[in-house]
């Protein structure tokens, strides 16, 4: 039985998978952090991570927190009072790097997390291994497993247990097997995401396929599929992941490659329409095809779709077109038979 730990007012390992992601601002520049964050809560995100590298970035929390709507998770290295400044200032989560945190400071945060009912994540990476695990297992998923089991057991030798776990790589083979062996050995959540897993391309692709392939075993309680740029990126990212999975019951999008029979300007409407669908609250498939040739019928499973035609287009319903709209209207009469659904 998955462990249930309270991060805010979300309960981690009840079997809904959360999506995370991690603002690319520097924290203490309140105004900038708090509508990044305001944005990914339109995109869905449900947990949002900050870096607190210094002061400013801790007390800054407080003022944050004021603002946005969903629980914050302090990201700290190397210094524990930053930590103990986020706990006082009302950070949600503590995340600490068990390969750069002395295990001396470890014991007060613990306390500080103990007084306000703050859990921890053991944020485990292979960039950043503690040297002695690195001489004997190497940066192998081995090597990750071991150092969070040591970690689990400083913190469970100080009487603490509101622990989420986390073991990052970039290699896809090491974080697909290390999490398969952490997830056999202890029952708290786990957090799974390859770090420093690339663009907004090769990162997708990457991160797909890893994250994809534990959530198929059942293992994962939050995700962040990590993208150099716009976190936004992210949040879009893990939604579309997890809708494969049946993990996410929004609206799903698919379109054509498009060919020289498109005469129409497809990849606009395509890009204007992704955010609104992106968000649209009901379960519902969406099809914007090329053209009328295979558009109907391989769209014919969409509860919405266009298929274009030159300087127009046909709406249709599952296969069945309810009417033919120029260019310049199409936009506005397809969000119509949308907002229908």
């Amino acid at each position: 039985m998955k462990k249930i730990i309270k991060v805010g007012n979300l309960e981690i390992g009840n079997g809904h998978i959360f999506i995370q992601s991690m603002t690319n601002t520097k924290t203490s520049d309140v105004k900038n952090t708090i509508e990044q964050i305001l944005n990914l809560e339109k995109y869905g995100c449900e947990i949002i991570r900050v870096a607190v590298k210094d002061q400013d970035d801790a007390l800054a929390i407080k003022q944050i927190k004021e603002q946005i709507h969903i629980p914050l998770v302090a990201d700290i290295h190397f210094d524990y009072k930053l930590a103990l400044l986020a706990i006082e200032n009302g950070v949600n989560k503590i995340r600490i790097n068990p390969g750069n945190m002395p295990k001396e400071h470890v014991k007060e945060i613990v306390e500080a997390c103990k007084r306000n009912n703050i859990p921890i994540r053991i944020g485990v990476n292979s960039g950043s291994l503690s040297p002695d695990i690195i001489k004997q297992y190497g940066v192998t998923a081995e090597g990750l497993v071991q150092e969070a089991i040591r970690e689990i057991k400083l913190l469970e030798k100080f009487d603490f247990t509101n622990i989420v776990l986390s073991l990052k790589a970039t290699d896809i083979k090491t974080f697909i097997e290390a999490n398969r062996q952490i997830s056999k050995l202890y029952d708290y959540p786990l957090h799974i995401g390859l770090t420093e897993s690339g663009t907004v391309t090769s990162g997708n692709i990457r991160s797909s396929y890893a994250i994809g392939t534990l959530l198929n075993e059942g293992i994962g309680d939050t995700i962040r599929v990590s993208l150099t740029g716009n976190p936004l990126n992210e949040v879009v990212s893990a939604k579309e992941i997890l809708k494969i999975f049946n993990k996410y019951s929004g609206a799903t999008l698919i379109s054509c490659p498009t060919c020289g029979r498109t005469e129409y300007n497809m990849e606009k409407l395509v890009a204007k329409l992704e955010p609104i669908i992106l968000n649209f609250p009901k379960p519902v498939k969406i099809a914007i095809m090329g053209c009328i040739v295979n558009g109907i019928g391989e769209g014919k499973e969409a509860d919405l779709g266009i298929a274009g035609g030159k300087n127009k287009a046909v709406i249709f319903k599952k296969g069945e077109i309810i009417k033919t709209v120029y260019e310049e209207n199409l936009l506005d009469e397809f969000l119509i038979e949308l907002n229908k659904l």
